[in-house]
């Protein structure tokens, strides 16, 4: 016998009112559900409302009966919303990836399934899913779907089935709302709220740019090429007590020395043949914030002339006599480590020390393999609303070979990925691997040069693991393989051996740990995830599993 047909079931769940948050299910609620079964013979527990997990129930067919309020909050969505349609009309999946329709389908429990989707609010859900089959004797009459926001149980996610159950859901049916771009009227557009990301340093560096926005003393940020050093800059002329005033940027590298004196300067009439009364930048910045972009490709003769403004905070017009006060936050940007400019003599290492008073460095992608995702979320809001696509979900493939790629153009590369991808997609809403540039894809052997070792490549070219393997913690005896283990099962407990070895050496390090494993700290962070793996545990000694 089906179940009963939505139009035809109790008021109280038939409008989204079934129990949700208010108290625990009984008999009575159980017999609202399933009217032709016996509450007695149903093998689910059936006190629901005391659970800090989403829960939603289904019938046979996928129909949710039952959503309670943790899943509402988890979604974004109101209950009422959700109760009567199908799990396939509220979630963008087939039939072959909901592990919903999977457990009905062969009528057995789907556990720890790691998932990741976004809202139709943006937020990113990242989270565990179980799936349990209801059965009435020995009939199957619907599924129980216990959802853990992956946010909450971070600490404690030490076993995830495999990094093969982790599928890319896509986001819920409802339209995203466009956010249409800021125009903060003093030639900024970006604030702190613009930095997407939970990374350690990264959350570092917001925070030291806060607390130095206010201060008048130089600011230097130090980080490669699309990185966001701009966003960082405009994000403090916006923190601070100047945001009212001009912010002004200029990049060193972009324009010609015999330009460059007369665009930072200005220039008095008859200086020479046309120069007409013009103001230069600091001027224009005057009481506003003032970005030198790649201040180490200024010219070394100009960067004297620059130093003499930071000690003396005026400036004089290229030909003029009069000299004019200036009071302005200068920030510079450098896109490699500044004692390497000095080195090679593009940086006057008194510039340096007078420009890097407060000093931030920004992390490159590839050591924040945890924003890789919420990023991509952010760039897929973002580039949609321009191309007017509904692209919400990555395939697996492509999502795992973002997490081993170095990402050399950092997160204005990771944009630039994404967007030509949706100019590839079409009318589909999920971007596969035939949509990405083949240098992330299948990237080209670099010639001239050794491939970096990584986990499964060995330094000496021959098949086999890396010949990286840091002996046992201390009254752990190394022991032989188990007789009956795979090739497989071997090689993940040579893998975890050798990671905890290294970041038992580097006291938790993760950057510091890759090194020693040689591979990127992406692909580091890639298994760490993949084996349950908590660096924290190594920062004071902590002991490797067992």
């Amino acid at each position: 016998m089906s179940p009963t047909p939505l139009a035809q079931q109790p008021e109280v769940y038939r409008h989204g009112r079934f129990n949700h948050g208010r108290r625990p299910m009984n008999a009575t609620h159980i017999t609202s559900l399933f009217p032709d079964v016996d509450p007695a013979t149903l093998s689910i527990v059936t006190i629901l409302d005391h659970f800090y997990e989403g829960i939603m129930i289904t019938d046979t067919e996928g129909t949710i009966l039952y959503f309670n309020s943790a899943q509402a909050k988890i979604d974004d969505l109101s209950p009422e919303y959700a109760i009567g349609r199908r799990v396939t009309d509220i979630y963008h999946v087939d039939e072959g990836i909901s592990p919903t329709l999977q457990c009905i389908r062969t009528g057995k429990s789907v556990d720890n399934l790691a998932c990741f989707y976004r809202t139709h609010l943006g937020k990113v859900v990242n989270s565990l899913h179980n799936v349990y089959p209801i059965f009435a004797g020995a009939r199957l009459v619907g599924t129980i779907c216990f959802v853990r926001d992956y946010s909450t149980i971070e600490r404690n996610f030490d076993s995830v089935s495999s990094a093969q159950n982790r599928v890319s859901l896509q986001t819920l049916s409802i339209d995203s709302r466009d956010r249409k771009q800021k125009d903060l009227k003093n030639g900024t557009r970006f604030t702190f709220s613009d930095i997407i990301g939970t990374y350690p340093d990264l959350v570092q560096a917001v925070e030291s740019a806060k607390l130095s926005s206010n201060s008048p003393s130089p600011l230097m940020l130090f980080g490669e090429t699309g990185t966001g050093k701009e966003l960082f800059a405009q994000s403090i002329h916006n923190n601070s007590h100047r945001r009212a005033k001009q912010y002004v940027a200029i990049n060193c590298a972009a324009i010609p020395e015999n330009l460059l004196e007369g665009i930072l300067f200005g220039t008095s009439r008859g200086a020479f043949t046309g120069a007409i009364d013009k103001q230069g930048l600091f001027e224009r910045a005057n009481g506003g914030t003032l970005l030198l972009d790649e201040i180490n490709s200024m010219p070394i003769g100009l960067q004297a002339k620059l130093l003499r403004v930071l000690q003396e905070r005026k400036i004089r017009r290229i030909g003029s006599l009069n000299e004019t006060r200036i009071e302005l936050k200068i920030i510079s940007t450098v896109n490699e480590e500044p004692h390497q400019s000095i080195a090679r003599g593009a940086l006057r290492p008194d510039l340096f020390y007078r420009l890097g008073v407060v000093f931030i460095r920004i992390p490159p992608l590839r050591e924040r393999a945890e924003d890789l995702e919420p990023l991509i979320c952010h760039f897929l809001q973002k580039t949609n609303a321009i191309l007017n696509k509904r692209v919400n979900a990555i395939s697996e493939a492509v999502m795992n070979r973002f997490h081993r790629y170095e990402w050399p153009g950092n997160v204005r590369e990771l944009e630039h990925v994404i967007e030509g991808a949706l100019n590839l997609v079409g009318n589909l809403k999920i971007i596969e691997a035939s949509h990405i540039s083949p240098h992330v894809i299948s990237p080209a052997p670099t010639s001239g040069a050794a491939p970096r070792p990584s986990i499964g490549t060995p330094r000496n070219g021959q098949r086999g693991r890396v010949n990286i393997v840091f002996p046992p913690s201390p009254g752990r005896p190394s022991a032989p393989a188990e007789e009956g283990k795979g090739l497989l099962e071997r090689q993940a407990e040579n893998e975890v051996n050798s990671i905890e070895g290294a970041l038992s050496e580097t006291a938790g390090n993760a950057a510091g740990a890759a090194r020693l494993l040689g591979m990127s700290p992406q692909l580091l962070h890639y298994k760490l995830k993949k084996y349950g793996i908590d660096r924290k545990r190594f920062k004071k000694g902590g002991q490797r599993s067992s």
